[in-house]
Protein backbone atom coordinates (compact mmCIF):
# COMPACT_ATOMS: atom_id res chain seq x y z
CA UNK A 1 0.00 0.00 0.00
CA UNK A 2 2.89 2.25 0.23
CA UNK A 3 3.13 2.60 -3.54
CA UNK A 4 -0.85 3.68 -3.63
CA UNK A 5 -0.67 6.22 -0.72
CA UNK A 6 2.22 7.72 -2.79
CA UNK A 7 0.18 7.90 -6.17
CA UNK A 8 -2.72 8.98 -4.44
CA UNK A 9 -0.86 12.37 -2.93
CA UNK A 10 0.77 12.97 -6.55
CA UNK A 11 -2.47 13.07 -7.80
CA UNK A 12 -4.17 14.60 -5.32
CA UNK A 13 -1.50 17.22 -5.41
CA UNK A 14 -1.04 17.44 -9.09
CA UNK A 15 -4.48 18.17 -9.70
CA UNK A 16 -4.75 20.99 -7.42
CA UNK A 17 -1.17 22.53 -9.76
CA UNK A 18 -1.57 26.34 -10.24
CA UNK A 19 -0.97 25.71 -13.82
CA UNK A 20 -3.88 23.52 -14.40
CA UNK A 21 -1.83 20.68 -15.68
CA UNK A 22 -1.04 17.45 -14.98
CA UNK A 23 2.21 16.97 -15.38
CA UNK A 24 3.31 14.15 -12.31
CA UNK A 25 0.71 12.03 -12.18
CA UNK A 26 0.22 10.86 -15.98
CA UNK A 27 1.68 7.96 -16.02
CA UNK A 28 -0.01 7.03 -13.30
CA UNK A 29 -3.44 7.74 -14.63
CA UNK A 30 -5.36 5.41 -17.10
CA UNK A 31 -6.76 7.16 -20.52
CA UNK A 32 -9.73 8.09 -19.35
CA UNK A 33 -9.15 9.15 -16.41
CA UNK A 34 -6.71 11.29 -17.35
CA UNK A 35 -9.01 12.71 -19.81
CA UNK A 36 -11.86 13.04 -17.10
CA UNK A 37 -9.10 15.34 -15.14
CA UNK A 38 -7.50 17.08 -17.93
CA UNK A 39 -11.38 18.13 -19.01
CA UNK A 40 -12.30 19.09 -15.05
CA UNK A 41 -9.13 21.36 -15.25
CA UNK A 42 -9.73 22.88 -18.65
CA UNK A 43 -13.68 23.94 -17.02
CA UNK A 44 -11.96 25.42 -14.11
CA UNK A 45 -9.28 27.39 -16.39
CA UNK A 46 -11.77 28.42 -18.41
CA UNK A 47 -13.34 29.73 -15.41
CA UNK A 48 -10.08 31.50 -14.21
CA UNK A 49 -10.24 29.34 -11.43
CA UNK A 50 -7.43 27.66 -9.56
CA UNK A 51 -6.78 25.46 -6.70
CA UNK A 52 -4.56 26.07 -3.62
CA UNK A 53 -3.70 22.38 -1.98
CA UNK A 54 -1.34 21.40 1.02
CA UNK A 55 -1.77 17.61 1.42
CA UNK A 56 -1.31 16.96 4.88
CA UNK A 57 -1.06 13.25 4.57
CA UNK A 58 -3.27 9.81 4.28
CA UNK A 59 -4.74 8.61 7.50
CA UNK A 60 -5.64 5.31 6.24
CA UNK A 61 -5.31 3.35 2.77
CA UNK A 62 -7.18 0.17 2.81
CA UNK A 63 -7.46 -2.76 0.20
CA UNK A 64 -11.17 -3.16 -0.39
CA UNK A 65 -11.42 -5.96 -3.14
CA UNK A 66 -8.66 -7.33 -4.93
CA UNK A 67 -8.73 -9.54 -8.42
CA UNK A 68 -6.84 -10.96 -10.98
CA UNK A 69 -8.36 -11.27 -14.64
CA UNK A 70 -5.90 -13.29 -16.64
CA UNK A 71 -2.76 -10.97 -16.23
CA UNK A 72 -4.71 -7.75 -14.83
CA UNK A 73 -4.41 -7.08 -11.65
CA UNK A 74 -7.01 -4.62 -9.83
CA UNK A 75 -7.17 -3.35 -6.00
CA UNK A 76 -9.95 -1.26 -5.01
CA UNK A 77 -8.36 0.84 -2.43
CA UNK A 78 -10.38 2.98 0.35
CA UNK A 79 -8.39 6.21 1.45
CA UNK A 80 -8.86 8.75 4.10
CA UNK A 81 -6.87 11.88 3.94
CA UNK A 82 -6.38 15.37 4.57
CA UNK A 83 -6.16 18.42 2.84
CA UNK A 84 -6.48 22.04 3.15
CA UNK A 85 -8.13 23.11 0.00
CA UNK A 86 -9.75 25.86 -1.94
CA UNK A 87 -10.63 27.07 -5.06
CA UNK A 88 -10.03 31.07 -6.21
CA UNK A 89 -10.54 33.00 -9.05
CA UNK A 90 -8.72 34.97 -11.16
CA UNK A 91 -8.57 38.21 -8.58
CA UNK A 92 -7.36 35.45 -5.62
CA UNK A 93 -10.99 35.42 -4.11
CA UNK A 94 -12.07 32.49 -2.48
CA UNK A 95 -14.47 30.54 -4.61
CA UNK A 96 -15.16 27.68 -2.50
CA UNK A 97 -13.26 25.72 0.77
CA UNK A 98 -11.02 27.50 3.16
CA UNK A 99 -7.20 28.04 3.25
CA UNK A 100 -7.33 27.73 7.22
CA UNK A 101 -9.22 24.84 7.65
CA UNK A 102 -8.08 20.59 7.54
CA UNK A 103 -10.68 18.79 5.72
CA UNK A 104 -10.93 14.81 5.70
CA UNK A 105 -11.26 13.14 1.93
CA UNK A 106 -12.79 10.04 1.32
CA UNK A 107 -11.90 8.39 -1.92
CA UNK A 108 -12.23 4.83 -3.08
CA UNK A 109 -10.13 4.37 -6.09
CA UNK A 110 -9.02 1.42 -8.46
CA UNK A 111 -5.69 0.69 -9.64
CA UNK A 112 -4.39 -1.79 -12.41
CA UNK A 113 -1.26 -3.08 -13.34
CA UNK A 114 -0.64 -5.73 -16.11
CA UNK A 115 1.44 -8.44 -14.66
CA UNK A 116 3.45 -9.29 -17.74
CA UNK A 117 4.33 -5.33 -18.41
CA UNK A 118 8.07 -4.85 -17.30
CA UNK A 119 6.54 -1.18 -15.86
CA UNK A 120 6.20 -1.66 -12.05
CA UNK A 121 3.54 1.26 -11.84
CA UNK A 122 0.19 0.75 -11.16
CA UNK A 123 -2.51 2.69 -12.69
CA UNK A 124 -5.61 4.46 -11.15
CA UNK A 125 -8.50 3.17 -13.78
CA UNK A 126 -11.71 4.45 -11.70
CA UNK A 127 -12.76 6.53 -9.20
CA UNK A 128 -15.71 5.33 -7.15
CA UNK A 129 -18.21 7.20 -4.95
Amino acid sequence: LKGAKIAYETIITDFSDDANKLIKSKPLLSKKIYDQFDQALKERSNRGHYAELTFIGVNSADVKEHKKTNSILKVTVDFVGEVITCIKDKDKKIISGDPEKIKKIYDTWVFSRDTRSTNPNWQLIDILT
